[in-house]
């Protein structure tokens, strides 16, 4: 069995999440989230973070990520992420259209994870310089961009920083359910109570069709000083001026809400991140081949051999790879990877292996 491994976008939609927009297509619903359904999803995520929390949903990871930013950060000001997170490297210029031109600024620290140190200097630099953007707000990437994930002191680290300067935090969880089930945590753990103002709460790779939630927690930004109202005011107004206020929301709300429902969305992640471990197992004893960093939910760079590279590919699998250092590649399991799948890589990569030493 031949097994792509390029991304975990490449999976299709669980089977509940069809079917409740079959059914959420029967009959009419107010347009524009002013449905049952767009308020039950409310509900249950403010029951899932043990909060209240005002949510906005969008179609896209990249609208939920630009949006969340957008509504925190003047035009003048500076966004802090890490230098490789998805937002400098994958989301191309529309985290600066949204957010006005505010300035993305790349901050240092290993595995992709922000170092407090260097955030330190950042949000203390050129303070009211009206010459210089001033920093307005922190963004972290849960799981990162090299499959690493952030433990919980980690978070709060980083948030600690933030707080002191009086920022407010967003989270990129494309991944959100990856980093959970990683951790063993509760998702107000993970988010609000470590300091996270604001969560992109991913669902398109692992299980809806299109649909993601930004999620916006009262207490964080209040203890900061900073105005819940404005920002759900300000959400409001710039979902639908940048178009994705969906006039036929109930159809995103019924994804979220199966996926939700018998833990669709632990189910989906953890069966990920298993054939990621079972994959990672496999490799990491190989001549040749190096883990570059340790994958902690469904992803993982590594470097292999070239001639290998090339043989797997001859072989039909599928993985990123020329876009880093030469030989690295990136593998990504979803929660339709099969296990004989994984097993047929390992199989392949292994014999190959042998046969060239």
């Amino acid at each position: 069995m031949k097994v792509a491994f390029t991304s975990d976008n490449i999976a299709g939609a669980s089977e509940s999440v069809f079917q409740a927009i079959i059914e959420a297509s029967q009959g009419d619903a107010m347009p524009y989230g002013n449905d049952e359904s767009t308020a039950l999803v409310t509900h249950k995520l403010s029951e899932l973070f043990e909060c209240e929390v005002e949510v906005f949903l969008v179609s896209t990871g990249t609208a939920a990520n630009v949006l969340s930013i957008s509504a925190l950060t003047p035009p003048w000001g500076s966004v802090l992420c890490h230098k490789e997170s998805h937002l400098l490297q994958d989301e191309n210029t529309a985290p600066e259209f949204y957010a006005g031109g505010a300035r993305f600024v790349g901050i240092e620290g290993e595995n992709a994870k922000i170092d407090p140190e260097w955030l330190k200097k950042a949000v203390t630099q050129k303070i009211g310089d009206v010459h210089s953007c001033q920093p307005a707000a922190v963004s972290i990437s849960q799981v990162t961009e090299v499959g690493s994930v952030y433990s919980l002191e980690e978070i709060r680290a980083v948030t600690s920083v933030a707080k002191e300067a009086g920022l407010p935090v967003h989270m990129d969880g494309a991944r959100f359910a990856n980093a959970l089930v990683s951790l063993g945590c509760t998702p107000a753990q993970m988010t609000w109570k470590a300091g996270v103002d604001i969560v992109s709460f991913g669902a398109t790779k692992n299980g809806t069709m299109a649909s993601e939630a930004i999620v916006v927690f009262k207490q964080p930004l209040e203890e900061k000083g900073l105005s819940f109202d404005r920002v759900v005011k300000e959400l409001a107004f710039r979902r639908k001026r940048g178009g994705h206020l969906h006039s036929k929301m109930r159809l995103l709300s019924a994804q979220m809400i199966a996926y939700l429902t018998d833990d669709l969305w632990l189910t989906n992640a953890s069966h990920a991140n298993a054939m990621m471990a079972h994959l990672q197992e496999g490799l990491k004893s190989m001549p040749g081949v190096k883990i570059n960093t340790p994958a902690q939910a469904n992803m993982l760079f590594c470097t292999l051999p070239l001639p290998m590279i090339d043989h797997l590919y001859s072989e039909g699998f599928a993985f990123y790879g020329g876009r880093w250092e030469e030989g690295v590649v990136r593998l990504v399991t979803s929660f339709r990877t099969p296990k004989e799948g994984v097993d047929a890589f390992i199989h392949a990569a292994k014999s190959f292996a042998e046969r060239t030493v």
